[in-house]
Protein backbone atom coordinates (compact mmCIF):
# COMPACT_ATOMS: atom_id res chain seq x y z
CA UNK A 1 0.00 0.00 0.00
CA UNK A 2 1.45 3.33 -0.74
CA UNK A 3 1.75 5.94 1.97
CA UNK A 4 1.15 9.62 -0.46
CA UNK A 5 1.96 11.23 2.65
CA UNK A 6 5.48 9.30 3.16
CA UNK A 7 6.07 10.14 -0.62
CA UNK A 8 5.43 14.07 0.09
CA UNK A 9 7.80 14.18 2.92
CA UNK A 10 10.05 12.46 1.06
CA UNK A 11 9.61 14.69 -2.04
CA UNK A 12 10.13 18.09 0.70
CA UNK A 13 13.35 16.56 2.48
CA UNK A 14 15.34 16.56 -1.38
CA UNK A 15 14.00 19.79 -2.27
CA UNK A 16 15.03 21.29 1.28
CA UNK A 17 18.61 19.01 0.01
CA UNK A 18 19.11 20.81 -2.19
CA UNK A 19 17.58 24.46 -1.29
CA UNK A 20 19.58 24.42 1.80
CA UNK A 21 22.59 24.84 0.01
CA UNK A 22 24.84 26.42 2.76
CA UNK A 23 24.58 23.60 5.05
CA UNK A 24 28.32 21.35 4.92
CA UNK A 25 26.47 18.09 5.98
CA UNK A 26 24.51 17.97 2.33
CA UNK A 27 27.73 16.46 0.60
CA UNK A 28 27.44 18.69 -2.63
CA UNK A 29 29.78 17.12 -5.14
CA UNK A 30 28.91 19.05 -7.99
CA UNK A 31 28.52 22.71 -9.11
CA UNK A 32 26.08 23.60 -11.91
CA UNK A 33 27.07 27.54 -12.75
CA UNK A 34 24.54 30.11 -14.51
CA UNK A 35 26.12 32.65 -16.80
CA UNK A 36 22.98 34.66 -17.74
CA UNK A 37 22.59 36.35 -14.02
CA UNK A 38 21.53 39.94 -13.68
CA UNK A 39 24.78 40.49 -11.72
CA UNK A 40 27.92 40.34 -13.32
CA UNK A 41 29.29 37.36 -11.45
CA UNK A 42 27.82 34.34 -12.43
CA UNK A 43 25.59 32.49 -9.75
CA UNK A 44 26.57 28.65 -8.65
CA UNK A 45 24.29 26.06 -8.08
CA UNK A 46 25.73 22.99 -5.88
CA UNK A 47 24.60 19.78 -6.18
CA UNK A 48 24.79 15.84 -6.15
CA UNK A 49 26.43 13.73 -9.12
CA UNK A 50 23.96 10.99 -7.72
CA UNK A 51 20.71 13.04 -7.82
CA UNK A 52 21.27 14.40 -11.35
CA UNK A 53 22.60 11.18 -12.77
CA UNK A 54 19.37 9.48 -11.57
CA UNK A 55 17.48 11.91 -12.79
CA UNK A 56 19.27 12.58 -16.69
CA UNK A 57 20.61 10.49 -19.17
CA UNK A 58 23.19 13.37 -20.21
CA UNK A 59 24.62 13.56 -16.86
CA UNK A 60 25.11 9.79 -16.12
CA UNK A 61 27.11 9.91 -19.37
CA UNK A 62 29.02 13.02 -18.46
CA UNK A 63 29.94 11.38 -15.06
CA UNK A 64 30.71 8.36 -16.36
CA UNK A 65 33.26 9.98 -19.06
CA UNK A 66 36.52 11.46 -18.72
CA UNK A 67 35.20 14.87 -19.56
CA UNK A 68 36.35 18.20 -18.37
CA UNK A 69 33.37 19.29 -16.50
CA UNK A 70 33.28 15.49 -14.77
CA UNK A 71 37.55 16.22 -13.86
CA UNK A 72 36.49 19.70 -12.34
CA UNK A 73 32.97 18.42 -10.77
CA UNK A 74 31.09 21.84 -12.24
CA UNK A 75 28.94 22.76 -14.98
CA UNK A 76 29.14 25.84 -16.82
CA UNK A 77 25.55 26.88 -18.70
CA UNK A 78 25.48 30.05 -21.00
CA UNK A 79 21.69 29.54 -22.56
CA UNK A 80 19.48 29.27 -19.75
CA UNK A 81 18.11 31.79 -17.16
CA UNK A 82 18.98 31.24 -13.02
CA UNK A 83 15.16 31.04 -12.91
CA UNK A 84 14.20 28.23 -15.04
CA UNK A 85 18.08 26.25 -13.81
CA UNK A 86 16.95 26.75 -10.06
CA UNK A 87 13.16 25.59 -11.29
CA UNK A 88 14.60 22.22 -13.19
CA UNK A 89 17.17 21.61 -10.37
CA UNK A 90 14.18 21.57 -7.90
CA UNK A 91 12.19 19.35 -10.28
CA UNK A 92 15.34 16.77 -10.34
CA UNK A 93 14.93 17.16 -6.84
CA UNK A 94 11.59 16.52 -5.53
CA UNK A 95 9.47 15.50 -9.04
CA UNK A 96 7.70 19.08 -8.49
CA UNK A 97 7.37 21.97 -10.94
CA UNK A 98 5.18 24.81 -11.72
CA UNK A 99 4.97 25.27 -15.49
CA UNK A 100 2.95 28.26 -16.85
CA UNK A 101 2.84 29.79 -20.80
CA UNK A 102 5.96 31.99 -19.76
CA UNK A 103 8.59 29.12 -18.86
CA UNK A 104 6.87 25.85 -20.90
CA UNK A 105 9.14 26.19 -24.15
CA UNK A 106 12.35 27.30 -22.14
CA UNK A 107 12.01 24.00 -19.67
CA UNK A 108 10.92 21.88 -22.91
CA UNK A 109 14.39 22.80 -24.61
CA UNK A 110 16.41 22.61 -21.23
CA UNK A 111 14.79 18.78 -20.71
CA UNK A 112 15.66 18.08 -24.08
CA UNK A 113 19.17 19.12 -24.39
CA UNK A 114 19.92 17.56 -20.87
CA UNK A 115 18.11 14.05 -21.66
CA UNK A 116 15.61 14.93 -18.90
CA UNK A 117 12.93 12.80 -20.00
CA UNK A 118 9.83 12.76 -17.89
CA UNK A 119 9.75 16.44 -18.21
CA UNK A 120 10.32 16.29 -21.77
CA UNK A 121 6.96 14.29 -21.56
CA UNK A 122 4.80 16.53 -18.86
CA UNK A 123 6.32 19.93 -20.83
CA UNK A 124 5.13 18.75 -24.13
CA UNK A 125 2.14 17.76 -22.90
CA UNK A 126 1.62 21.41 -21.30
CA UNK A 127 2.38 22.75 -24.58
CA UNK A 128 -0.04 20.47 -26.60
CA UNK A 129 -3.00 21.43 -24.01
CA UNK A 130 -1.98 24.98 -24.41
CA UNK A 131 -1.42 25.43 -28.22
CA UNK A 132 -2.29 29.15 -29.09
CA UNK A 133 -1.60 31.11 -32.61
CA UNK A 134 0.80 32.78 -31.24
CA UNK A 135 3.05 30.03 -30.21
CA UNK A 136 2.38 27.53 -32.94
CA UNK A 137 4.75 28.33 -35.55
CA UNK A 138 7.67 28.33 -33.03
CA UNK A 139 6.47 24.73 -31.48
CA UNK A 140 6.34 23.39 -34.71
CA UNK A 141 10.02 24.37 -35.74
CA UNK A 142 11.43 24.01 -32.21
CA UNK A 143 9.65 19.93 -31.84
CA UNK A 144 11.24 19.60 -35.79
CA UNK A 145 14.71 20.35 -34.59
CA UNK A 146 14.57 18.51 -31.27
CA UNK A 147 13.27 15.35 -32.79
CA UNK A 148 10.21 15.31 -30.87
CA UNK A 149 7.73 14.13 -33.33
CA UNK A 150 4.39 13.31 -31.18
CA UNK A 151 4.87 17.08 -30.53
CA UNK A 152 5.44 18.44 -33.79
CA UNK A 153 2.60 16.38 -35.33
CA UNK A 154 0.20 18.00 -33.11
CA UNK A 155 1.45 21.24 -34.16
CA UNK A 156 1.15 20.63 -37.56
CA UNK A 157 -2.16 19.24 -37.33
CA UNK A 158 -3.45 22.31 -35.03
CA UNK A 159 -1.95 24.67 -38.00
CA UNK A 160 -3.85 22.30 -40.92
CA UNK A 161 -7.14 22.87 -39.09
CA UNK A 162 -6.39 26.08 -38.45
CA UNK A 163 -5.07 27.35 -41.29
CA UNK A 164 -7.01 29.90 -42.56
CA UNK A 165 -7.09 31.78 -39.21
CA UNK A 166 -3.27 31.51 -38.86
CA UNK A 167 -3.05 32.98 -42.61
CA UNK A 168 -4.74 36.39 -41.10
CA UNK A 169 -2.08 36.52 -38.51
CA UNK A 170 1.40 37.82 -37.80
CA UNK A 171 2.80 34.73 -37.41
CA UNK A 172 1.88 33.19 -40.42
CA UNK A 173 5.01 35.54 -42.03
CA UNK A 174 7.15 33.30 -39.75
CA UNK A 175 6.70 30.18 -41.42
CA UNK A 176 9.64 29.20 -43.20
CA UNK A 177 9.16 28.54 -47.17
CA UNK A 178 9.72 24.70 -47.17
CA UNK A 179 7.10 24.48 -44.35
CA UNK A 180 4.50 26.57 -46.09
CA UNK A 181 5.43 24.60 -49.46
CA UNK A 182 4.52 21.22 -47.62
CA UNK A 183 1.27 22.61 -45.89
CA UNK A 184 -0.04 23.86 -49.05
CA UNK A 185 0.86 20.61 -50.41
CA UNK A 186 -1.67 18.91 -48.12
CA UNK A 187 -4.94 18.13 -49.76
CA UNK A 188 -6.69 19.02 -46.04
CA UNK A 189 -6.55 22.62 -46.66
CA UNK A 190 -9.19 24.15 -48.14
CA UNK A 191 -9.03 28.03 -48.07
CA UNK A 192 -10.33 31.32 -50.46
CA UNK A 193 -7.37 30.84 -53.13
CA UNK A 194 -7.81 35.13 -53.63
CA UNK A 195 -6.68 35.74 -49.83
CA UNK A 196 -4.20 33.25 -49.91
CA UNK A 197 -2.52 34.68 -53.05
CA UNK A 198 -2.86 38.35 -50.87
CA UNK A 199 -1.49 36.44 -48.04
CA UNK A 200 1.70 34.84 -49.74
CA UNK A 201 2.36 38.49 -51.05
CA UNK A 202 2.64 39.48 -47.10
CA UNK A 203 4.61 36.55 -46.33
CA UNK A 204 7.19 37.05 -49.37
CA UNK A 205 7.66 41.04 -48.64
CA UNK A 206 8.32 40.13 -44.61
CA UNK A 207 10.84 37.57 -46.06
CA UNK A 208 12.33 39.90 -48.74
CA UNK A 209 12.10 42.80 -45.83
CA UNK A 210 10.28 44.90 -48.17
CA UNK A 211 7.66 47.67 -46.41
CA UNK A 212 4.37 46.28 -46.42
CA UNK A 213 2.53 49.15 -47.05
CA UNK A 214 4.90 51.58 -49.86
CA UNK A 215 3.95 50.83 -53.41
CA UNK A 216 7.08 48.88 -54.40
CA UNK A 217 9.67 49.49 -57.37
CA UNK A 218 11.12 47.51 -59.79
CA UNK A 219 13.67 45.84 -58.00
CA UNK A 220 11.73 45.00 -55.31
CA UNK A 221 9.11 43.91 -56.87
CA UNK A 222 11.74 41.28 -58.65
CA UNK A 223 12.28 40.27 -55.32
CA UNK A 224 9.55 39.61 -54.42
CA UNK A 225 8.63 37.54 -57.70
CA UNK A 226 12.14 35.46 -56.33
CA UNK A 227 10.92 35.30 -52.98
CA UNK A 228 7.37 33.52 -54.09
CA UNK A 229 8.72 31.87 -57.08
CA UNK A 230 7.90 28.11 -56.01
CA UNK A 231 5.05 29.31 -53.51
CA UNK A 232 2.86 30.51 -55.82
CA UNK A 233 2.65 27.42 -58.00
CA UNK A 234 0.38 26.25 -54.87
CA UNK A 235 -2.31 28.63 -55.47
CA UNK A 236 -5.33 27.49 -57.54
CA UNK A 237 -5.37 30.13 -59.62
CA UNK A 238 -8.42 28.76 -61.65
CA UNK A 239 -10.27 29.55 -58.74
CA UNK A 240 -10.69 33.17 -58.86
CA UNK A 241 -13.60 34.90 -59.75
CA UNK A 242 -12.75 37.03 -63.16
CA UNK A 243 -12.54 40.23 -60.91
CA UNK A 244 -9.93 38.72 -58.70
CA UNK A 245 -8.16 37.86 -61.76
CA UNK A 246 -7.88 41.17 -62.86
CA UNK A 247 -6.88 42.88 -59.77
CA UNK A 248 -4.11 40.08 -59.02
CA UNK A 249 -2.76 40.55 -62.85
CA UNK A 250 -2.13 44.34 -62.17
CA UNK A 251 0.05 42.98 -59.28
CA UNK A 252 2.35 42.00 -62.16
CA UNK A 253 3.55 39.23 -59.92
CA UNK A 254 1.89 36.03 -61.65
CA UNK A 255 4.39 34.81 -64.02
CA UNK A 256 3.54 35.63 -67.79
CA UNK A 257 2.60 31.75 -68.35
CA UNK A 258 0.57 31.47 -66.25
CA UNK A 259 -1.26 34.99 -66.47
CA UNK A 260 -1.48 33.97 -70.36
CA UNK A 261 -3.29 31.11 -69.70
CA UNK A 262 -5.47 32.06 -67.39
CA UNK A 263 -6.53 34.56 -69.24
CA UNK A 264 -6.99 32.35 -72.19
CA UNK A 265 -8.64 29.73 -69.53
CA UNK A 266 -11.19 33.07 -68.58
CA UNK A 267 -12.27 33.23 -72.29
CA UNK A 268 -13.25 29.73 -72.83
CA UNK A 269 -15.12 29.39 -69.46
CA UNK A 270 -17.28 31.90 -69.75
CA UNK A 271 -19.05 29.87 -72.94
CA UNK A 272 -18.24 26.61 -71.54
CA UNK A 273 -20.70 24.56 -73.72
CA UNK A 274 -19.03 25.99 -76.90
CA UNK A 275 -15.33 25.91 -76.18
CA UNK A 276 -15.63 22.24 -74.50
CA UNK A 277 -13.33 20.97 -76.78
CA UNK A 278 -10.57 24.34 -76.99
CA UNK A 279 -10.88 23.65 -73.09
CA UNK A 280 -10.10 20.13 -72.69
CA UNK A 281 -6.64 20.85 -75.23
CA UNK A 282 -6.22 23.54 -73.46
CA UNK A 283 -5.95 21.30 -70.00
CA UNK A 284 -4.64 18.73 -71.20
CA UNK A 285 -1.30 20.60 -72.54
CA UNK A 286 -1.11 22.63 -69.44
CA UNK A 287 2.22 21.86 -67.54
CA UNK A 288 1.58 24.34 -64.87
CA UNK A 289 1.02 23.24 -61.43
CA UNK A 290 -2.17 24.71 -61.35
CA UNK A 291 -5.75 22.72 -59.91
CA UNK A 292 -8.64 23.06 -61.42
CA UNK A 293 -11.41 23.50 -59.00
CA UNK A 294 -14.76 24.79 -59.87
CA UNK A 295 -18.11 24.02 -61.85
CA UNK A 296 -16.03 21.96 -64.94
CA UNK A 297 -15.91 18.93 -62.77
CA UNK A 298 -15.01 16.60 -66.13
CA UNK A 299 -11.51 18.47 -66.10
CA UNK A 300 -8.44 18.44 -63.86
CA UNK A 301 -5.94 20.47 -64.50
CA UNK A 302 -2.39 18.14 -63.12
CA UNK A 303 0.75 18.78 -63.24
CA UNK A 304 2.72 16.93 -65.68
CA UNK A 305 6.32 17.81 -64.59
CA UNK A 306 6.68 17.85 -60.47
CA UNK A 307 9.51 19.24 -58.81
CA UNK A 308 10.25 16.23 -56.86
CA UNK A 309 14.27 17.42 -57.10
CA UNK A 310 14.41 21.33 -55.99
CA UNK A 311 17.63 20.78 -54.26
CA UNK A 312 19.12 23.85 -52.29
CA UNK A 313 22.43 22.03 -52.16
CA UNK A 314 23.31 21.38 -56.62
CA UNK A 315 22.79 25.10 -58.23
CA UNK A 316 24.60 24.16 -60.84
CA UNK A 317 23.18 22.45 -64.13
CA UNK A 318 26.55 20.86 -65.03
CA UNK A 319 26.03 18.60 -61.62
CA UNK A 320 23.00 17.56 -62.52
CA UNK A 321 24.04 16.56 -65.74
CA UNK A 322 27.64 14.62 -63.97
CA UNK A 323 24.70 12.95 -61.63
CA UNK A 324 22.56 11.69 -64.26
CA UNK A 325 25.56 10.42 -66.19
CA UNK A 326 27.00 8.80 -63.44
CA UNK A 327 24.15 6.75 -62.75
CA UNK A 328 23.03 5.42 -65.59
CA UNK A 329 19.13 4.78 -65.35
CA UNK A 330 17.39 7.75 -66.61
CA UNK A 331 13.54 6.26 -65.63
CA UNK A 332 15.09 6.28 -61.75
CA UNK A 333 16.56 9.99 -61.84
CA UNK A 334 13.30 11.38 -63.46
CA UNK A 335 10.94 9.85 -61.19
CA UNK A 336 13.69 10.50 -58.01
CA UNK A 337 12.32 12.67 -55.27
CA UNK A 338 14.35 14.49 -51.98
CA UNK A 339 12.94 12.36 -49.35
CA UNK A 340 15.18 13.43 -46.66
CA UNK A 341 16.65 17.18 -46.09
CA UNK A 342 18.54 17.31 -42.45
CA UNK A 343 17.47 20.81 -42.42
CA UNK A 344 13.73 20.31 -42.97
CA UNK A 345 13.64 17.06 -41.69
CA UNK A 346 15.96 17.25 -38.65
CA UNK A 347 19.36 16.39 -38.10
CA UNK A 348 19.42 13.10 -36.13
CA UNK A 349 20.39 9.33 -37.71
CA UNK A 350 17.04 7.70 -36.57
CA UNK A 351 14.63 10.35 -38.43
CA UNK A 352 17.00 9.81 -41.24
CA UNK A 353 16.37 5.93 -41.38
CA UNK A 354 12.81 6.24 -40.55
CA UNK A 355 12.70 8.26 -44.12
CA UNK A 356 15.01 6.45 -46.10
CA UNK A 357 15.37 3.04 -45.38
CA UNK A 358 14.46 0.08 -47.85
CA UNK A 359 14.11 2.07 -50.23
CA UNK A 360 16.14 0.84 -53.21
CA UNK A 361 18.37 3.00 -55.19
CA UNK A 362 19.48 6.06 -53.22
CA UNK A 363 21.42 9.01 -53.84
CA UNK A 364 23.27 11.06 -50.81
CA UNK A 365 24.23 14.82 -51.07
CA UNK A 366 26.30 16.65 -48.48
CA UNK A 367 27.36 19.79 -48.12
CA UNK A 368 29.72 20.94 -45.47
CA UNK A 369 30.11 24.48 -44.11
CA UNK A 370 33.02 25.54 -46.01
CA UNK A 371 30.63 24.48 -49.42
CA UNK A 372 32.49 21.01 -49.91
CA UNK A 373 30.02 18.65 -51.87
CA UNK A 374 29.82 15.24 -52.01
CA UNK A 375 28.01 12.20 -51.43
CA UNK A 376 27.62 8.61 -52.57
CA UNK A 377 24.91 6.32 -54.56
CA UNK A 378 24.07 3.17 -53.92
CA UNK A 379 21.86 0.88 -56.37
CA UNK A 380 20.36 -1.59 -52.74
CA UNK A 381 19.93 1.49 -50.83
CA UNK A 382 19.92 2.10 -46.88
CA UNK A 383 18.11 -1.71 -45.61
CA UNK A 384 17.45 -3.59 -42.95
CA UNK A 385 17.20 -6.69 -45.10
CA UNK A 386 20.35 -9.23 -43.46
CA UNK A 387 20.04 -11.03 -46.91
CA UNK A 388 21.75 -7.91 -48.56
CA UNK A 389 24.48 -7.02 -45.79
CA UNK A 390 28.16 -8.81 -45.73
CA UNK A 391 27.77 -11.16 -42.31
CA UNK A 392 30.89 -9.36 -41.04
CA UNK A 393 29.63 -9.07 -37.21
CA UNK A 394 26.88 -11.04 -37.45
CA UNK A 395 24.38 -9.06 -35.01
CA UNK A 396 21.18 -7.80 -35.82
CA UNK A 397 21.73 -4.06 -35.61
CA UNK A 398 24.80 -3.23 -38.30
CA UNK A 399 26.52 -4.33 -40.90
CA UNK A 400 28.07 -3.52 -44.53
CA UNK A 401 25.19 -3.54 -47.03
CA UNK A 402 26.96 -5.68 -50.23
CA UNK A 403 26.35 -3.30 -53.36
CA UNK A 404 29.02 -4.13 -57.06
CA UNK A 405 27.48 -0.82 -58.48
CA UNK A 406 27.82 2.08 -55.46
CA UNK A 407 29.93 5.17 -56.00
CA UNK A 408 30.70 8.15 -54.02
CA UNK A 409 31.58 11.23 -55.73
CA UNK A 410 32.78 15.28 -55.39
CA UNK A 411 31.25 17.71 -56.91
CA UNK A 412 33.05 20.58 -55.38
CA UNK A 413 35.64 22.02 -53.03
CA UNK A 414 35.77 25.09 -51.21
CA UNK A 415 37.17 27.12 -54.36
CA UNK A 416 35.21 25.61 -56.56
CA UNK A 417 38.33 24.99 -58.89
CA UNK A 418 38.30 21.33 -59.02
CA UNK A 419 35.77 19.65 -61.70
CA UNK A 420 33.23 16.97 -60.46
CA UNK A 421 34.42 13.85 -60.33
CA UNK A 422 32.75 10.07 -59.31
CA UNK A 423 34.62 7.14 -57.49
CA UNK A 424 33.65 3.99 -57.80
CA UNK A 425 34.02 1.21 -55.16
CA UNK A 426 36.65 -1.51 -55.81
CA UNK A 427 36.36 -4.70 -56.95
CA UNK A 428 37.57 -6.84 -54.18
CA UNK A 429 35.41 -4.32 -51.54
CA UNK A 430 31.95 -4.62 -52.80
CA UNK A 431 31.02 -6.28 -49.00
CA UNK A 432 31.96 -2.62 -47.61
CA UNK A 433 29.58 -0.27 -49.95
CA UNK A 434 27.69 1.41 -47.73
CA UNK A 435 27.66 0.61 -43.31
CA UNK A 436 24.15 0.72 -41.98
CA UNK A 437 22.96 1.26 -38.50
CA UNK A 438 20.25 2.78 -37.36
CA UNK A 439 21.14 4.13 -34.10
CA UNK A 440 24.56 5.25 -34.34
CA UNK A 441 25.34 6.81 -37.74
CA UNK A 442 24.13 8.43 -40.74
CA UNK A 443 24.86 7.96 -44.38
CA UNK A 444 28.67 5.93 -43.87
CA UNK A 445 30.07 4.26 -47.36
CA UNK A 446 33.35 1.95 -47.29
CA UNK A 447 35.16 0.33 -44.78
CA UNK A 448 37.14 2.34 -42.71
CA UNK A 449 35.32 4.99 -43.49
CA UNK A 450 35.95 6.23 -46.93
CA UNK A 451 32.86 8.70 -44.96
CA UNK A 452 31.05 8.66 -42.16
CA UNK A 453 28.08 10.85 -40.49
CA UNK A 454 28.01 10.29 -36.83
CA UNK A 455 24.60 9.98 -35.23
CA UNK A 456 23.71 13.82 -34.87
CA UNK A 457 24.65 14.44 -38.82
CA UNK A 458 26.30 17.29 -37.71
CA UNK A 459 30.47 16.13 -37.96
CA UNK A 460 32.55 12.68 -39.28
CA UNK A 461 35.14 11.97 -40.79
CA UNK A 462 37.03 10.67 -43.78
CA UNK A 463 39.44 8.56 -44.95
CA UNK A 464 38.72 8.23 -48.53
CA UNK A 465 40.55 5.34 -50.15
CA UNK A 466 39.97 2.36 -48.15
CA UNK A 467 37.05 1.31 -50.02
CA UNK A 468 36.65 3.00 -53.41
CA UNK A 469 38.53 4.24 -55.79
CA UNK A 470 41.16 7.40 -55.19
CA UNK A 471 42.02 10.44 -57.95
CA UNK A 472 44.72 9.47 -59.77
CA UNK A 473 48.32 10.34 -57.99
CA UNK A 474 46.81 10.51 -54.67
CA UNK A 475 47.88 7.92 -52.34
CA UNK A 476 45.67 6.13 -49.63
CA UNK A 477 46.26 7.55 -46.22
CA UNK A 478 48.01 10.61 -46.63
CA UNK A 479 46.49 14.12 -45.92
CA UNK A 480 45.48 14.84 -49.21
CA UNK A 481 43.26 11.75 -49.61
CA UNK A 482 41.57 12.26 -46.21
CA UNK A 483 40.82 15.79 -46.94
CA UNK A 484 39.75 15.15 -50.48
CA UNK A 485 36.08 14.60 -50.37
CA UNK A 486 35.52 17.80 -47.22
CA UNK A 487 38.51 19.48 -46.57
CA UNK A 488 40.03 17.79 -43.95
CA UNK A 489 39.93 14.11 -41.81
CA UNK A 490 37.47 15.18 -39.02
CA UNK A 491 37.06 18.91 -38.74
CA UNK A 492 34.43 19.31 -41.41
CA UNK A 493 30.80 20.27 -40.41
CA UNK A 494 27.92 19.26 -42.39
CA UNK A 495 25.62 22.26 -42.99
CA UNK A 496 23.00 20.01 -44.95
CA UNK A 497 22.36 16.65 -46.52
CA UNK A 498 19.74 15.57 -48.70
CA UNK A 499 18.81 12.20 -49.76
CA UNK A 500 16.92 11.23 -52.93
CA UNK A 501 14.88 8.05 -53.80
CA UNK A 502 12.28 7.10 -56.18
Amino acid sequence: MINYANLEKLSNNLKNLFINENQEENYFDFEIICQQTQKKKPFSFKTHKSILSSRSQYFKSLFNSKMKEYQENKLVLQDFSTSIIALILKYLYSGKIEINLGNAIEILIFSSKYLIEELIEISSKFIKNNLQMETVVDVLELSDSMNLKELFDFSYQFILENFEKLMKTAFFLELEEDRLNSILSNDRISINQFELFQSIIKWGKHKSNINQEKEMGKEEKEQLQNQISDIIHKIRFIDFSKKELENSLKEDLIPNQISQKLIQFQNLQSNYQKNQKELKELIEQENLNLNLNSNLNSFIFKSKIELRTKSSIIQEQEHFEKLKEWIKDNNYFSKMKLGFSAKRDGFGCKKLHSICDNKGKTLVIIKTEDNFIFGGFTEVGFTNDKSKWSGFYRRADFDWIIDSNAFIFSLKNDKNDRKAEMFPIKKSFKKYAVYYDYSNCGPTFGGGYDFYLNHQLKTGYSDFGNSYNLPNGIKQGTKEAKSYLAGSFNKWVVDEIEIYFV
